[in-house]
C-alpha cells in the first residue's frame, strides 16, 4: 500500500510539474496551442496549461543592447565616416514581437538596424564632419532614435535609446588628417621659432646698446675722476711748490736725477754750468 501511495504521489507531481509554468518578473510569456497563440497577458506567477496540447515561450522584458557592426557613411562635404553605434530597447508587445521576428532578437535586430542605418545615413549626409562629431551629434541622436522607436512598435519593440559611440575617419582618410595636423603643427613651430629667433635678436641688440652704454657712462666717470684727482694732485702741488719753493726745486732736480741715472752705464752730455746740475754739486744751488 505505501508503495502505490509513493508511485500515485509521483505521477501526481509528475502531473502538476507538466501541466504548469511559472513566469518571472522579468519575463513575457507566450501560451501556443497547437502553434497558434492563445493567450500573452500573463502575469507573474504561477499558472496552468495542457501538456502537449499547449506549449509556453518565455521572453526577457528587461532592458536589452544592440551592439552592431562599425558602419560607413557619406557626409554633406562627401567624406567617409566609420561610425559606431548602439542600441537600448525592450519588447512592448511580445505578441507582435514574436510574430514579426519569431522570437529572435538577433532577427530582430537586424530588422531594426536596417531603419537605424537608414536614419544615420540621411542625418549623415545632410552635415559636415564637424556637425556630426560635435556640433549636431545629440540632435543626431535624438532624430535616430525617435525615428528607429517608430520602426520598432512595428516589430512589437520599445526603442529606449540610439547612442554615437564613436566617429571615425577611415584609415586612408586618416593618414591624410594626421600628415595634415603634423604638417601644421610644424607650420607652427616653425613661427614660433622665428618669432623667439626675433625675440632674442631684439634682446641682444638691447643688450648691446645697454653695455655700450653703460661702458661710456663708466668711462666718462673715470676720466671726470681721473681729471678731478689730477687737478686736485696739482692744486697740492702747487700749494706745495707756494709754501717752499727753494726745496721744491730742490726736490724736482732730485727726482730728475734719479730718473736720468738708472744705471752705471748711463750717459749724460751737458754744458756744466746748466741749470739741471744746479743743485749736483751744491745742495744750496750756487
Amino acid at each position: 500500500m505505501a508503495a502505490r501511495i509513493l508511485v500515485l504521489l509521483a505521477v501526481v507531481v509528475g502531473l502538476v510539474y507538466l501541466c504548469t509554468f511559472r513566469v518571472y518578473e522579468y519575463q513575457h510569456a507566450i501560451l501556443f496551442q497547437l502553434g497558434k497563440i492563445q493567450r500573452s497577458d500573463y502575469e507573474p506567477g504561477l499558472h496552468f496549461m495542457i501538456p502537449v496540447w499547449h506549449n509556453v515561450r518565455t521572453f526577457d522584458k528587461r532592458l536589452q543592447t544592440l551592439d552592431a557592426e562599425p558602419q560607413r557613411f557619406l557626409t554633406g562635404e562627401k567624406k567617409d565616416v566609420i561610425v559606431d553605434s548602439f542600441v537600448r530597447w525592450r519588447i512592448d508587445d511580445v505578441e507582435r514581437f514574436y510574430k514579426s521576428t519569431d522570437g529572435d532578437p538577433r532577427r530582430a535586430g537586424l530588422l531594426l538596424y536596417q531603419k537605424i542605418n537608414d536614419g544615420l545615413r540621411s542625418e549623415f549626409g545632410k552635415r559636415t564632419v564637424q556637425e556630426v562629431v560635435s556640433g549636431e551629434r545629440s540632435k543626431i541622436m535624438e532624430i535616430v532614435t525617435r525615428q528607429a522607436d517608430e520602426r520598432g512598435r512595428d516589430l512589437g519593440m520599445e526603442i529606449v535609446d540610439v547612442r554615437l559611440k564613436r566617429i571615425d575617419l577611415p584609415t586612408e582618410v586618416s593618414s591624410n588628417v594626421y600628415e595634415r595636423m603634423r604638417s601644421e603643427r610644424a607650420r607652427v613651430a616653425r613661427e614660433f621659432r622665428a618669432r623667439g629667433e626675433k625675440e632674442a635678436i631684439t634682446i641682444r641688440a638691447d643688450a648691446d646698446r645697454q653695455r655700450t652704454i653703460i661702458s661710456a657712462e663708466a668711462y666718462r666717470d673715470a676720466e671726470e675722476l681721473r681729471g678731478a684727482g689730477d687737478a686736485r694732485a696739482a692744486q697740492v702741488y702747487a700749494e706745495a711748490y707756494n709754501r717752499n719753493p727753494e726745496f721744491f726745486d730742490f726736490y724736482r732736480s732730485l727726482n730728475a736725477y734719479k730718473s736720468s741715472f738708472q744705471g752705471k752705464d748711463d750717459v749724460l752730455l751737458l754744458e756744466p754750468d746748466s741749470d739741471f746740475f744746479k743743485y749736483f754739486g751744491d745742495p744750496g744751488g750756487q
